[in-house]
């Protein structure tokens, strides 16, 4: 293989073994007297956010986020999101304009999922990390590790935004984004034992593996082992001389490197 060749070769290895992450705020309750919580999952992968959120099924309730939102805020900066029947559809996405009703904008905001049960509603919604709407609370997942919270909900079963009643009905929080262990089952994730081996050894994966082809450290192609479908493969390489060796992995949709010892 070329000089040029090999360092294709070994670009290739490095791209195919990135990836995202997730991280979570987990589930944070607002206070007794505001059946509220939020959950936000910010996917690096997918570029999404997962807000799910919880309020009262009789009334109206919302959530506003931003970077100035706390007890006693003037309703002046920050993002918000409304669950009422009243509206088409149902969730709306606003923003704050003093204290008046906050006004609608774009709807950036998917319902995947809307539940009640024992009297609270739950409610799954998703959204692009950042939008092209000015009026949203951008979310870049690399430098949002924080977000303040504030909850409120109609002081009775009314379902026309409103007033929220005050303090008595209303809730806030700062919440801190934790990085999440996400479990790979991709051909990444493929394990080797032993290793280093005297050529033989098994290859035990999280998803299909249809074959793998071995190349010498230098990029040099060596063999083809055809793989049947199993969790396990037992993989026989002995005869080769002793140095390290690497492994592509393959299946239908991906590929991925491993580096084997032979001694």
């Amino acid at each position: 293989m070329t000089e040029n060749g090999q360092s294709k070769f070994f670009i290739t290895i490095i791209s195919v073994t990135s990836f995202g992450q997730s991280k979570s705020t987990g589930t944070v309750s607002l206070n007794n007297n505001v059946p509220i919580t939020a959950n936000f999952t910010l996917n690096n992968n997918t570029s999404q956010v997962t807000l799910v959120l919880t309020g009262p099924s009789d009334r109206w309730f919302g959530l506003g986020f931003g970077s100035q939102i706390e007890s006693g805020f003037g309703m002046s900066d920050g993002d918000v999101v409304v669950f009422t029947t009243a509206t088409n559809p149902n969730l709306t996405d606003r923003n704050f304009a003093g204290t008046q009703n906050p006004p609608q904008d774009v709807q950036n905001w998917t319902t995947n999922s809307n539940t009640v049960s024992g009297g609270i509603r739950t409610l799954t919604l998703t959204r692009s990390l950042t939008t092209s709407d000015s009026n949203d609370f951008q979310m870049p997942y690399a430098s949002t590790n924080s977000i303040k919270i504030g909850g409120v909900r109609a002081g009775s079963a009314n379902f026309n935004v409103g007033s929220h009643g005050g303090s008595a009905s209303a809730g806030f929080a700062t919440l801190q984004f934790t990085t999440l262990d996400v479990e790979d089952f991709s051909l990444r994730a493929t394990q080797i034992y032993p290793n280093p081996s005297n050529g033989e050894f098994l290859i035990k994966a999280k998803t299909t593996l249809r074959e793998v082809n071995v190349y010498s450290q230098t990029g040099t192609f060596v063999r083809t082992i055809k793989v049947e479908e199993s969790d396990t493969t037992e993989i026989n390489i002995n005869g080769l001389q002793t140095g390290v060796y690497l492994l592509e992995l393959v299946n239908d949709t991906e590929k991925s490197w491993k580096k084997v010892i032979v001694n």
